[in-house]
């Protein structure tokens, strides 16, 4: 590309397009030619800028661990703040595929800037304007995060265990639901771990980058203010939620008032956050759309939320699983023991067989703490 295509592409391509033709023109001839691999780490978070980088073609990403990741395309001006400011590179940027760059070095363009202030001119509305966005987003994340965490489920305790045909189904189950973004029933007993299945649903997502929250239907208000927010006011656990996971524990138990709301939500991702007029004008003006996954515990049926929901996942029971009692209890054994730093002990055949002849009413709850109690007679026993 001749210096005149390239003084044009610059102007119609880039964020450089504010500088002036006689700045763009004395840039040029200092931009060199650069090819970087796929899956390259082109700048490193928390060091001086090398340069300015432009991206010809190719496709960059910042560090997916980042708080706010970004993905650049052909065009992106890299650097450009971090040199203007003299400070370190913000972000680790690492190329996704082989990419082109027209480069010039931190040197040279320091030297740009101070024959052409301008430069730093033209930028510092626009960079005034990017620090008030990112403050913005800042207060928003730090809302967000006050109002989610003390929902928040931080990780899936266990795994499904067993290999009985129940234990394999349960698995299959868990996986498909991970798979899309229907939103889910999981009926079954108490004691059977339920909330540990939505768990692993998220988690096994690729959503799991996201918020998890668990709330007891029993605590919610009549209102929905809690779940939806107040219009013009603050807002609701699902607008904080985005695209996470709401998990709604033991939706039998939810308001009469809440279940037309809740049954709406599953049927059209749609929602009202609450207002202190009744006017149905009011009402429609202010529906909001959800974007979160809804995943649901039940022990008992509610037609109104079953016919509605996506999926449902039914967990059997202990007393079904006979099968798996005794890699259920040499499992519990091994988390109990390391927990209390003592040796682990082992079952005997009798022990399990008697086990396997009880129906634990109480399903895996019941033979934690039966197994848990059992370890603690036995300590200091050889």
């Amino acid at each position: 590309m001749n210096l005149p295509d390239l003084v044009t592409w610059l102007k119609q391509r880039t964020a450089l397009s504010i500088l002036t033709q006689e700045v763009l023109q004395n840039l040029a001839p200092k931009l060199e030619e650069r090819i970087c691999g796929a899956n390259q780490t082109l700048v490193l978070a928390n060091t001086p800028p090398a340069g300015l980088y432009i991206l010809r073609s190719g496709r960059i990403e910042s560090n997916p661990e980042d708080w706010q990741a970004v993905g650049l395309l052909p065009g992106a001006v890299i650097n450009l703040q971090a040199l203007l400011l003299n400070k370190p590179v913000e972000q680790t940027l690492i190329t996704l595929n082989e990419c082109q760059f027209w480069f010039v070095s931190a040197s040279e363009f320091g030297a740009l800037v101070e024959h052409y202030p301008e430069i730093t001119q033209a930028f510092s509305q626009q960079l005034a304007e990017e620090v008030e966005e990112l403050s913005a987003q800042l207060a928003y994340e730090q809302e967000r995060q006050t109002i989610l965490r003390p929902y928040l489920v931080s990780k899936a305790k266990r795994g499904i265990i067993g290999k009985s045909r129940y234990g394999v189904r349960l698995r299959s189950q868990v996986k498909q639901a991970a798979e899309n973004r229907e939103s889910v029933i999981i009926f079954g007993e108490p004691g059977l771990e339920k909330d540990n299945i939505a768990a692993l649903i998220h988690f096994s997502s690729p959503y799991r980058r996201q918020a998890m929250i668990k709330i007891d239907c029993s605590k919610l208000q009549a209102s929905g203010a809690e779940l939806f927010g107040r219009a013009g006011g603050k807002p609701g656990l699902i607008e904080a939620l985005g695209q996470g996971t709401l998990l709604l524990n033991n939706i039998q138990e939810l308001a009469p008032e809440l279940i037309t709301p809740i049954a709406n939500l599953l049927k059209t991702n749609t929602y009202t956050p609450v207002t202190r007029s009744q006017d149905s004008t009011d009402v429609a003006a202010n529906v909001s759309t959800s974007q979160a996954r809804i995943i649901m515990i039940a022990e008992r049926k509610l037609p109104e939320i079953d016919s509605v929901a996506g999926q449902l996942i039914k967990v059997p029971p202990l007393r079904v699983r006979k099968a798996d009692i005794g890699d259920i209890v040499n499992y519990y054994i091994s988390i109990i023991s390391r927990a209390k730093c003592i040796n682990k002990n082992r079952i005997t055949p009798e022990a399990l067989r008697r086990l396997q002849a009880y129906d634990f009413p109480n399903n895996l709850r019941e033979l934690f703490n039966l197994v848990e109690r059992a370890i603690v007679q036995l300590e200091g026993c050889s």
